[in-house]
């Protein structure tokens, strides 16, 4: 029988410590936080390892190690049955992240974690979303770049149209206008799991294609490809198409089915990275449509990814232009420091860790944007160096 929650000894624990992700989460609570945040504790196989890291990162010498494994659910379920919040970055999550979030949801546990793999996280809701309604645990995907300056952005956007307009504006454009970053070997193996995945079950590749996989039981209108450049008439740029979108889609998407369709059951969203004006800009964006960002025999091997200079140097800068039937739009920009992979995404994941501790949501396998929504948006502009202003 799980402890109350009240009961527990840790408020959060990060699992996957010692891979290149859970290093920076776990560094940026032992420097951000120190003896006044939460109670928290290190995890992952070996208990060396953790001592090691935890040393590296110049975390205190007393900070808990806890050994969990994910091919050991025994040691999972004691883990889950020791703190009120685990965030996870043991990926890719459809090869190692069942075990850990069906202990998570059968003791009641929040769960966070970095997944940008929809397929997994369909079958996952499949599996277990009525369980955790059950259970009470709150479980967060995609907490992360993917997707939560998109699927926050978007919320707050409609927000601010609501205060405005009286209404939600049904069609929103997400234009990433910068963004300066790497990618890790963690991301890397996600895309060659996923890829693998839907070439031994076919019957897979409709969730991964379609903006409403996440939906079951709902399909809105029709959504644009963003498969091919265009010249972007709401910004005179040139648009190419943005890798992240076939995740950032569909748990926007999801965000909104799950709070009752506030941005309406005829929302229209689609995202492009803008690439300039003139025959430049679409030199640019058809010279992204057509090379592969990732997937090529160049990626970063799993424990690889930028280093601690291009994770400083990093930046984003995303605009989200909402569009009303009559003319009127209103844009919204969201902005962070740091790489977006891992700088920032490391932050990410560590404030929703935290705010999951005063959530007053129910048990569900959803998104940050249906269970945390300002709150979270308060935590990121305070501690994560990540504004979110209205542009006009």
């Amino acid at each position: 029988m799980a402890t109350s929650k009240a009961e527990r000894p840790f408020d959060l624990i990060v699992y996957g410590a010692t891979g290149y992700t859970g290093r920076l989460v776990a560094e940026y609570l032992a420097h951000h936080y120190g003896k006044d945040g939460p109670r928290w504790a290190m995890a992952g196989r070996s208990v060396e390892k953790l001592a090691e890291v935890r040393d590296l990162i110049g975390a205190p010498a007393d900070t808990p190690l806890v050994v969990a494994d994910s091919s050991d659910p025994a040691s999972l379920a004691a883990m889950a049955e020791q703190t009120r919040v685990v965030v996870t970055t043991v990926g890719p999550y459809q090869l190692y992240g069942e075990p850990v979030l069906r202990a998570c949801v059968a003791a009641g546990t929040d769960y966070a974690d970095l997944c940008g793999e929809p397929v997994w996280m369909r079958q996952m809701v499949d599996a277990l979303h009525e369980q955790a309604k059950e259970t009470g645990a709150r479980v967060a995907f995609s907490s992360g770049f993917d997707s939560i300056p998109f699927d926050l952005g978007v919320f707050m956007l409609q927000q601010e149209a609501k205060a405005r307009f009286g209404v939600p504006a049904p069609r929103v454009k997400c234009r990433v206008r910068a963004m300066q970053g790497g990618f890790s070997g963690g991301t890397a193996a996600s895309l060659g799991a996923t890829l693998k995945a839907l070439g031994a079950n076919p019957s897979l590749i409709p969730i991964m294609t379609s903006p409403f996989g996440l939906t079951p039981g709902f399909e809105g209108p029709e959504q644009p490809a963003g498969d091919k450049p265009f010249l972007d008439d709401a910004t005179g740029s040139w648009a190419a198409p943005f890798i992240m979108a076939v995740i950032n889609t569909k748990n926007v998407h999801r965000t909104n089915f799950l709070r009752g369709h506030p941005y309406g059951a005829d929302f229209v969203y689609d995202e492009m990275v803008l690439t300039g004006p003139g025959e430049q800009g679409q030199a640019i964006a058809e010279h992204v449509a057509r090379t592969p960002m990732i997937g090529g025999p160049n990626d970063p091997k799993p424990g690889e990814g930028p280093s601690a200079e291009e994770r400083q140097n990093g930046h984003y800068d995303v605009l989200f232009i909402g569009e009303m039937p009559d003319g009127r739009e209103i844009r919204y920009g969201v902005k962070g420091r740091y790489d977006p992979g891992y700088g920032s995404t490391s932050r990410m994941l560590a404030e929703t860790g935290i705010a999951l501790l005063s959530c007053e949501a129910e048990g569900a396998i959803a998104t940050p944007g249906a269970l945390l929504g300002e709150a979270l948006v308060e935590r990121l502009r305070a501690h994560a160096e990540i504004a979110f202003a209205v542009e006009g």
